[in-house]
């Protein structure tokens, strides 16, 4: 039996990354103290108002269907909360709900972008990327980001990367998994080019409240950017709750109108008791958010000091976010090599790089998500287990000698 051609498109690329993670869930299961800094799932609580409201939702047996994108005052609340940051009007035939960021991207880029189209993303890029873009038909154009710029584009290589089949400039920042933040000049550059040559620019801002080297600069803030720019976050990473599947897309009102039939075949809608329970988070500013990107804030100049003392391995600082990219090519190994031999020697599991692009390969994302003490001791075994490569190759050039 044949399956549809959309299997290949969205077939999940490196799954190195995955094997690792894999190995790491058996080990912990059978038993073994495993530090896990793979994936970006946050280690603080929740805010209590986001869990009491979801709590009282659920007591309210507000467990029926929903509006498909979202009730009106739940996408009020988003519109003037990013109204307030951006500057720049937005209202709720702006703003659809989808189930989380990720389900954001997706439909986003259905309704952007389509076979014979071309979508240019600056790499390393976020692993699923790749499958969101087969699945919609077009081809993704990657252009790298450099480690010796810090991880920050390249306007001009962006511009070279145009052709007259690009649809679509898509951008994330606070960047995963580099941690760069773009700058302000940055932002305004890539939004001229998508002004110059008719583009859409889909800006991926999930990371958005954890900007701290700089402020977080949104696109659509811009002159003329609006009816152009479609802007996809959430509060999984800022508030701690990814389990929620809670997030939205932002763009012109017409594309509100493509995208209500999308989630008509796909979603129906998000849970009830879900948008009722992230109410107190979108209406107010709530004390967590600040303390969640101090701790990130802290954990990466904590871990950064300490790996700086790993032979061989150098990193960039990251301005945002909660990873820590580590370029472990001097160690001579690659990164699944590396990442499998630190599992099994030091009982860390972090994530090798080289499935987010050709800019990744031979790095290993390390999150932030485990208390400062652990995040230190996997920090150390990382200087220890790079230091002990560094000694078994000295005593093997020494033996050929």
């Amino acid at each position: 039996m044949r399956f549809s051609p959309l299997v290949d498109r969205v077939s999940a690329r490196g799954a190195g990354a995955w094997r690792i993670q894999m190995e790491a869930g058996r080990r912990r299961d059978a038993g073994e103290e495993v530090i896990f800094l793979t994936v970006g799932d946050p280690d603080q609580a929740p805010p209590e108002p986001v869990i009491d409201a979801t709590i009282d939702a659920l007591r309210r047996h507000r467990t029926g269907y929903s509006a498909t994108v979202g009730f009106s005052r739940v996408r009020q609340a988003i519109a003037a909360r990013f109204q307030r940051r951006t500057g720049q009007p937005c209202g709720a035939e702006n703003v659809v709900v989808t189930t989380g960021a990720q389900g954001g991207l997706f439909c986003a880029l259905q309704c952007l972008a389509g076979p014979g189209d071309e979508v240019i993303v600056p790499e390393p890029i976020y692993a699923t990327y790749a499958g969101v873009t087969g699945a919609s038909g077009a081809h993704l154009t990657t252009v790298p980001l450099r480690g010796d710029r810090g991880f920050h584009p390249d306007i001009e290589a962006i511009s070279r990367a145009v052709t007259p089949r690009t649809r679509v400039i898509w951008i994330n920042s606070p960047h995963n998994p580099t941690g760069a933040v773009f700058t302000a000049e940055e932002i305004t550059r890539i939004a001229e080019l998508c002004r110059s040559h008719d583009l859409w620019l889909l800006s991926d801002e999930v990371y958005e409240d954890l900007a701290f080297a700089r402020p977080h600069v949104s696109p659509w803030s811009l002159p003329g950017m609006a009816e152009r720019t479609v802007v996809v976050s959430s509060l999984s990473k800022s508030h701690a709750i990814p389990g929620f599947r809670f997030g939205w897309i932002i763009g012109p009102a017409t594309l509100s109108t493509h995208l209500f039939d999308l989630l008509l075949c796909m979603t129906y809608g998000s849970p009830a008791f879900v948008q009722d329970g992230v109410l107190p988070a979108l209406e107010g500013d709530l004390p967590e958010v600040d303390a969640l990107r101090e701790a990130y804030r802290r954990r990466a100049k904590m871990l950064s000091r300490i790996l700086r003392g790993a032979p061989h391995c150098c990193l960039a600082a990251p301005e945002g976010g909660m990873f820590v990219l580590l370029d472990i090519r001097g160690t001579g190994l690659g990164s699944e090599d590396f990442a499998r031999r630190l599992l099994e020697r030091e009982k860390v599991a972090v994530l090798p790089c080289d499935s987010f692009g050709p800019s990744a390969v031979g790095h290993l994302r390390i999150a932030l998500t485990v208390p400062d003490r652990r995040l230190a001791e996997a920090g150390r075994r990382i200087v220890r287990f790079a230091r002990e490569l560094t000694a078994a190759s000295s005593g093997a050039f020494r033996s050929a000698r």
